[in-house]
């Protein structure tokens, strides 16, 4: 695993987003800048934050807890932009980029869990899953 979460794609990319998510919400209505916008930009910061501070836990669970926190806040995300979008305070060509990455980094991050979950369970453990999923499905 990197030494650093700054090495890791996922962190680098989700900061990109919520970046540009930060700055789509300059052009919300005055009154929403306390509201919808306040909490779409918590959401979208929460994802890079959740996996620096993932990296920086000591066991493989801690990690995984911080990223399925960071796709949570993905979703969180999506939704809000999903209702500026409704209320017009933004613009389908604006969004849907914002949309399509979060997507694209929420498989990342499922990703990233199965690789983690993968590492732990050694080869015998997995084998001893596939067994016990195939006896339980007869």
């Amino acid at each position: 695993m990197p030494t650093s979460f700054r090495d890791l794609e996922i962190w680098r990319r989700s900061l990109a987003w919520a970046t540009e998510v930060h700055v789509v919400t300059r052009a919300f209505p005055r009154e929403e800048m306390w509201g919808l916008a306040a909490q779409v930009r918590r959401a979208a910061i929460s994802v890079p934050s959740n996996i620096a501070e993932g990296h920086g836990r000591l066991t493989a669970a801690d990690f995984k807890q911080f990223l399925a926190v960071a796709r949570g806040s993905l979703r969180e995300a999506e939704t809000q932009l999903e209702m500026s979008l409704r209320l017009g305070y933004v613009k389908q060509i604006q969004v849907q980029p914002l949309i399509d990455e979060a997507q694209a980094i929420g498989r990342m991050v499922s990703s990233f869990i199965s690789r983690i979950t993968e590492q732990r369970s050694g080869p015998a453990t997995r084998a001893q899953s596939s067994k016990l999923k195939a006896q339980s499905s007869s």
